[in-house]
């Protein structure tokens, strides 16, 4: 299948939804947005993800609010375990200076797997086409090993 890449970006561009995320290259708004969306639909999350964005614009602002305030913005989108890891990794990443860039930096981060950590990275690092719901391409990008 020598044009696989060729028709996947085709049919992105034919079907693609206006998402924020995606008119972003920022690693840390394409993070909040995976993270809000795993067991969650778009049509759900997509409200969450702006006011959330809205009130903690990038990692510093998020690791320098207190728990109860992220979980507030958080109500309603339900595995909470999701948002203490998120609050937790922020944390991490503002102490270290900002958002990771190697795969064993993002791996180490609170709550992130292996497909997820590299899917983050040839999406966002690499600036390549995202699709704002990766696992349903991880299988055929698992190209990122130890």
């Amino acid at each position: 299948m020598d044009n696989f890449g060729e028709i996947l970006i085709k049919w992105y561009q034919d079907n693609k939804r206006d998402l924020p995320w995606r008119r972003t290259k920022n690693p840390y708004l394409i993070w909040i947005s995976e993270i809000i969306l795993q067991q969650t639909r778009v049509a759900q999350g997509y409200d969450y993800y702006q006011r959330f964005v809205k009130r903690f614009p990038d990692v510093f602002s998020l690791a320098a609010a207190d728990e109860d305030e992220v979980m507030k913005y958080w109500q309603g989108l339900g595995y909470y375990s999701r948002a203490r890891n998120l609050h937790a990794a922020a944390r991490s990443m503002a102490g270290a200076g900002g958002f990771p860039k190697t795969y064993k930096e993002v791996l180490a981060l609170k709550g992130v797997g292996r497909v997820y950590c590299g899917c983050h990275l040839f999406f966002c690092l690499w600036n390549a086409l995202c699709c704002g719901g990766w696992e349903c391409l991880s299988g055929a990008f698992a190209l990122v090993g130890d």
